[in-house]
């Protein structure tokens, strides 16, 4: 049985970071928290009967956004509603997103109260220069006290989230950062590389930035001292100590399936394979998404798209895919992946080892090159 997750998007913000590309908002007056827990709701309703759901959920990812503004009253609602429709698997795992700023800070008691059991906190870095350069509306003292906060309310697995190759400043070094996030001790650290992403301020207005060689050092030196202290690197930009992997993401990397519900939310839903794999896709705009009068059906995946879809979740991850996996997971024979997969195997991209194929240090480090070889 294919394993299934649900993403759930809040769109709103306190204000919107001007690197930031994700489908967030800043929210203005009062947030219609019980009209989009309603909508939520329905939402998921719709895409259970259409779809014909009957397994179980093993994750929920709550993101945005910063859904940490929605009441703990709200997310109570919501995830009491979710659990009257879909059935849960033992141990599950839900992830809530929350920024370090005080408001949010006095509600991780009640969070954790309601069942939510891992927090990924949006912390970016720890130099107040730099977080005012990336529109952060916290300080460093507050994401070291949601790091504390986090530990004495009872989560004991979270995830900070950093990023290198920062806007220049004096006396500046994302070791610095990860050594702090190292020192906090969260089960989990993202680290990933600011970039400049279309339809951003910053994108618009560039920053200046280190030269690609400096940041490439500090990306390295950051990764040894990441590794020295047990934070194993499973994904291109994820890092766990042993058994705290974030079980919702390998869901997406593993091309697992998984349910997408509120504004601009995307799912990927298998039903009879290979030709039963489709993607959902909701209303970006939060206004058009709490006004709709109909649903959207599912757009099934091209067969001939599906190992370009398949891989480029599987390859981001450090353990690789078996072409066991890749039949299961498409309904489509290993020989579909010829003859790319020999190719780059041939070009020391992707190596194999037994049974298992997985991208090489110089494969994952041009990985867009080796996806490139499998679109048809």
């Amino acid at each position: 049985m294919i394993p299934l997750s649900l993403y759930i998007h809040i769109p709103w913000c306190i204000r919107k970071c001007p690197y930031c590309d994700f489908n967030s908002h800043a929210v203005k007056g009062e947030l219609p928290e019980q009209h989009y827990v309603a909508l939520l709701l329905s939402d998921l309703e719709h895409d259970l009967q259409h779809f014909a759901i009957t397994r179980p959920i093993n994750s929920i990812f709550i993101g945005g956004g910063t859904p940490s503004l929605f009441s703990p009253e709200a997310l109570n609602s919501l995830l009491e509603g979710i659990k009257q429709k879909v059935g849960f698997s033992d141990n599950l795992e839900i992830t809530l997103e929350a920024n370090p700023g005080t408001f949010e800070l006095d509600k991780f008691a009640e969070f954790r109260a309601l069942g939510i059991n891992r927090l990924s906190i949006g912390v970016q870095s720890f130099n107040d220069t730099l977080l005012q350069k990336l529109g952060r509306v916290h300080s460093s003292k507050e994401a070291i006290r949601a790091a504390e906060t986090a530990h004495r309310v009872g989560f004991d697995n979270f995830n900070l989230d950093l990023m290198f190759g920062l806007p220049a400043t004096d006396n500046h070094s994302s070791r610095t950062d990860v050594e702090m996030a190292i020192k906090l001790n969260p089960t989990h650290i993202s680290f990933y590389q600011l970039t400049l992403e279309p339809n951003t301020l910053f994108h618009k207005f560039p920053p200046q930035l280190p030269d690609d060689e400096h940041i490439y050092k500090e990306q390295q030196a950051c990764q040894r001292l990441l590794a020295d202290h047990q934070y194993g690197q499973y994904e291109i930009s994820a890092y766990s100590k042993p058994d705290f992997e974030c079980r919702h993401n390998l869901n997406y990397w593993q091309f697992g399936d998984y349910l997408g519900i509120g504004a601009g939310a995307h799912g990927k839903l298998s039903t009879h394979l290979p030709k039963g794999i489709f993607r959902t896709t909701k209303p970006k705009s939060p206004e058009i998404y709490q006004a709709q009068t109909h649903r959207q059906p599912g757009i099934a995946i091209e067969t001939d798209a599906l190992a370009l879809e398949f891989l480029m979740n599987q390859l981001r991850l450090k353990k690789g895919f078996t072409l066991s996996q890749y039949e299961r997971m498409t309904g489509l024979s290993a020989e579909s992946l010829q003859p790319a997969l020999g190719e780059c195997i041939n070009l020391g991209l992707i190596r194999q080892e037994e049974w298992v194929f997985k991208c090489s240090e110089k494969g994952w480090n041009f990985l867009d090159s080796v996806l490139e070889r499998f679109i048809r």
